[in-house]
């Protein structure tokens, strides 16, 4: 019987969440006044993947698809949190 957290699937979950916590906290970070002088560095985003949607249109459906990938320090210190994380519990 598998052990409940030793597969990937959990892995890659524990690092989008990581990602998306991280990305939210670098935004409620903005807010603050005490931590105005590091925040532009905290929560400024770096495009390292820029798909240009594609327009798909079948006449009866229309659909966009694209895909970036744009992530902040925020949300890198959330990922590496989360790896943390799962390898310690």
């Amino acid at each position: 019987m598998a052990r409940f957290g030793s597969g990937n699937g959990l892995c890659v979950l524990y690092v989008m969440v990581g990602a998306i916590l991280g990305g939210l906290l670098g935004e409620l970070m903005k807010m603050s006044e005490m931590l105005s002088g590091v925040v532009p560095y905290l929560v400024t985003s770096y495009p390292v993947f820029d798909m240009t949607p594609v327009t798909v249109n079948l006449y009866v459906l229309r659909f966009t698809l694209g895909l970036a990938f744009a992530p902040n320090l925020m949300s890198i210190l959330g990922v590496v949190l989360a790896i943390y994380l799962f390898k310690k519990y």
